[in-house]
């Protein structure tokens, strides 16, 4: 962790000081506050079209891999927001762009043995874990060095919009500390990461449970198309706002199958007793929000997926309600919350209001009832969901 994030330079994994209080003040206020957030709309806009089409194009022919087509709108969707560039477009660039996303994420969830045993790095160096981190590295840092030169090139075409780089080497000049480029590249790590395959990811799980769950797929469906007046192509976020049970599917989706199901290490700052145990100061603090989505203390039938749960109660996942918080909670908790739930609401909102979906009729499983799960930060399902769309009649324009 501390390798891919500079040594602690970016938000998720400094420590919490005088620098995490100052780059926590730049990623709320200047690069994912509400206002930001809203600027990026029309991205979201642009990509959901693309992938609505996409899938029309494909749906005619064969069985989709909704999975895979995820992956691809939401790569395209943090890639324009974040470095001002798609890279689905060039073959050789996403095939490079997604290497360098399993990369760093298998990194993360390696084991080194040097951070639990005195003199583990000899361990770490023959086994090769030492050398592959080191080379990821240097692919990773490669990357962000050209994304960024590409934005200092005083020959680089005019753009119509601040991407996020855009916006951090404007307050290069402007903090209190000099932003170097190695602060640029570390934030850039978080978002490269924690941006791209997140919402993927959530709607996947979330189409994976209304199909199934038939009766919530139909609900769901029936609200969507019921404020789509005037037979309009797309959902906007602008409609999204009185869609009650929606709203509860995505809150019955992030309890099931939070994003990252153990959230970012945290460490003790200080002595403390919690149910009779005493916790020294620096201890590893593992929150497990998987487990606390479906504590039985907490939730009625927890396993079941029960959208219906969430209007009759007003916890959310904006980390008031600790029943609840795939993203976290207090001051070190997601500062991504905005756009990560925006990307997913206006992904999944668009799916199931321009397709009906159904199985494809063979015997596989077509990763309905498998939950197994890819290793990795992020939960994503080890088998792609291979669905059937049918273009919903209103939608004849698309």
């Amino acid at each position: 962790m501390q390798k891919l994030s500079y040594n602690g330079l970016d938000i998720a994994f400094t420590p919490y000081n005088e620098y995490f209080r100052e780059i926590k003040k730049i990623s709320v206020v200047h690069l994912l506050s509400s206002k930001r957030v809203e600027s990026f709309a029309h991205i979201g806009q642009q990509e959901v079209l693309r992938m609505i089409k996409k899938i029309n194009d494909l749906s005619a022919s064969k069985v989709v891999n909704l999975s895979e087509i995820l992956m691809s709108f939401a790569s395209s969707n943090i890639c324009r927001i974040a470095f001002g560039k798609r890279y689905e477009d060039d073959g050789k660039s996403r095939s490079r762009f997604h290497s360098l996303l399993n990369d760093a994420q298998a990194m993360f969830m390696a084991t080194f043995f040097s951070n639990y045993v005195p003199f583990g790095g000899l361990l770490d160096i023959l086994t090769g874990k030492s050398s592959r981190l080191e080379q990821i590295f240097k692919n990773l840092d490669a990357f962000y060095e050209e994304i960024i030169n590409d934005h200092v090139d005083p020959n680089k075409p005019l753009s119509e919009h601040e991407d996020i780089i855009d916006v951090l080497l404007h307050l290069r000049k402007d903090r209190p500390f000099q932003l170097s480029l190695d602060h640029i590249k570390a934030v850039l790590m978080n978002i490269f990461l924690a941006g791209t395959d997140t919402s993927a990811a959530m709607v996947t799980w979330a189409m994976t449970e209304l199909m199934r769950n038939p009766n919530a797929m139909n609900k769901v469906q029936e609200e969507l198309r019921s404020i789509a007046i005037g037979n309009k192509d797309l959902i906007e976020k602008s409609d999204l706002q009185q869609l009650n049970y929606f709203k509860a599917v995505v809150k019955e989706t992030f309890r099931l199958h939070p994003a990252s199901p153990l959230l970012i290490p945290r460490e003790t700052v200080r002595e403390s007793t919690i149910n009779g145990y005493d916790i020294l100061p620096n201890t590893l603090v593992f929150v497990n929000a998987w487990a606390i989505g479906r504590d039985h203390k907490s939730w009625t039938d927890p396993q079941k997926f029960m959208p219906e749960r969430f209007l009759e109660t007003s916890i959310d996942f904006k980390g008031y309600d600790f029943e609840l918080i795939p993203f976290g909670s207090g001051r070190r908790m997601c500062p991504g919350l905005n756009l990560g739930v925006a990307n997913m609401e206006l992904a999944l909102a668009n799916l199931l209001y321009s397709f009906d979906w159904e199985l494809p009729s063979t015997s596989e499983k077509n990763g309905i009832d498998d939950f197994d799960v890819l290793p990795g930060i992020t939960m994503h399902k080890k088998y792609p969901l291979y669905l059937v769309a049918n273009k919903f009649n209103s939608c004849a324009s698309i």
